[in-house]
Order: C-alpha cells, then structure tokens, then sequence
C-alpha cells in the first residue's frame, strides 16, 4: 500500500492537483499545501468548529476530513467565501457587532452561519445559537456572534419579501 495518493479538487474556484500523504486531513492539506490559512486547527476531534470548511455545499470539520476523500469534491474556505461576496453582509455584521475578538473561532463561525442563512428560514435566538452550538468560541461570550447572525437573517429575510 502506498503511502500517498494523487488527488484532484475545486478549492475556492480553482482546480487543484497533488500528491499527498493518505493520513493528512484536509485542514492540513489547505494550510500547508495552499497557503489558506483561515481553517485553523483547534481541538482535533470535531469538537470545536475552527477547522469549519465547505465541501460540496455542506459545512464540515476539516480535522475530522482526511484530503484524499476530498478527492474530486469542491471544497470552499472562508478565504472563497468572502472573495464571492457571499457572506460580505455577514461579515460586516461580525465586525459592527463586535463578534470577533482572537478571531480564531471566526472562519468557523461564518462558514457555519452562511450554512444556517442559506436557508433563508426565519430562526429565533435559540435556534440560531443551537445550529452554531457546534463551534466554540472562547472570547466573545456568543452574544454578539448571535447578535450578528441575526441581524444578517433579518436583513436577507426582508429582501425576499415582495414590495407592498
């Protein structure tokens, strides 16, 4: 058995192919190999959500992601979130509401939220704090972060209603 494998994969847009040892996980792969440092790695047993990256479509832990089953799937960072406008709006709420102090949690936290906002589903406090249960965050105390995440969900939900 070998010791590497060659894998090809869509990373924030662009197609990617390497060699790789078939024990790295794919947080490693995306800050060593490619230089996207915004999937941190933090507590290394799916727990703590700062290793949060997108792969075809579904928000998943990256420590818990080995790179080869990335083989051929599209992933996203929150470098290519935020280089999509995607999550802009998200983005500057974390900033006017002070959700962010260390930042560490935060890649984690946006890739979560922009999940939870792709709904476009009105969410209570509760509801918007047990879909970001899964990331940790050590500084900010979660309100602000919830303060954020629902002020961008208000914000979408009133764009989709029709004019009076």
């Amino acid at each position: 058995m070998d010791d590497v494998f060659d894998i090809t994969l869509t990373v924030n847009g662009r197609r990617v192919s390497r060699r790789v040892p078939v024990r790295q996980h794919l947080t490693d792969f995306l800050r060593e190999e490619l230089g996207l440092t915004s999937c941190h790695v933090g507590c290394e047993h799916g727990v703590c959500g700062a290793c949060t990256v997108r792969v075809d479509g579904a928000a998943t832990r990256g420590c818990l992601t080995l790179a080869v089953q990335a083989d051929g799937a599209v992933v996203e960072t929150l470098e290519g979130l935020s280089e999509s406008g995607e999550i802009v709006d998200l983005q500057a709420a974390f900033v006017d509401r002070n959700a962010l102090q260390c930042g560490y949690c935060t890649p984690g936290m946006l890739i979560t939220a922009a999940e939870m906002l792709d709904a476009k589903q009105p969410m209570s406090r509760a509801d918007i704090r047990t879909f970001l249960s899964g990331n940790y965050c050590r500084c900010t105390g979660y309100q602000a972060i919830v303060d954020a995440v629902e002020t961008t969900l208000t914000a979408r939900l009133a764009e989709q209603e029709p004019s009076a």
